[in-house]
């Protein structure tokens, strides 16, 4: 029943940092030009992967008999905040907004982590979040690279 509880816990904190995700990418989205719709293309497919990863973790929370937390993490809430005065204050180019793409980028890898170095995480959920992990990997590697190439 511990472990239950405990692994709940860290799947609803991985469903709240993809929620975090989401809306970056969204007000992302809203910073970019007309112009950009490679990347519109990819933050929209960002959004997708986030709502999919979400919707495989509710499905094993929900198999536990637990509910699902629908809202973001506190530390999601100030970053948000704080974005909004840093883009009061600058332009919004693009390298800027892949910046902070990749500094979301970073903490979600963080998450990813130490839910994986959790040692009652059974190993069918291990798989689950490793996939997502290397996805997410992949993802952040395309966003530095590409922050890399814009001056």
């Amino acid at each position: 029943m511990e472990n239950t509880q405990a692994t709940t816990e860290v799947l609803n904190d991985l469903v709240q940092i993809n929620n975090d995700r989401i809306e970056g990418y969204q007000r992302a989205l809203k910073d970019l030009k007309d112009n950009e719709a490679d990347l519109k293309s990819l933050f929209t497919t960002l959004i997708g992967d986030s709502h999919r990863y979400k919707l495989e973790l509710g499905t094993e929370i929900a198999a536990l008999g637990k509910d699902i937390e629908t809202g973001t993490t506190t530390s999601g809430k100030i970053h948000r905040t704080w974005l909004d005065v840093k883009a009061a204050f600058t332009a919004h180019d693009t390298h800027d907004i892949l910046e902070e793409c990749e500094f979301g980028e970073d903490a979600i890898l963080k998450a990813y982590k130490q839910a994986l170095e959790e040692e009652y995480l059974p190993a069918y959920l291990r798989q689950l979040i490793t996939r997502q992990q290397d996805e997410l990997l992949d993802a952040h590697d395309e966003i530095k690279a590409l922050r890399d190439g814009v001056q």
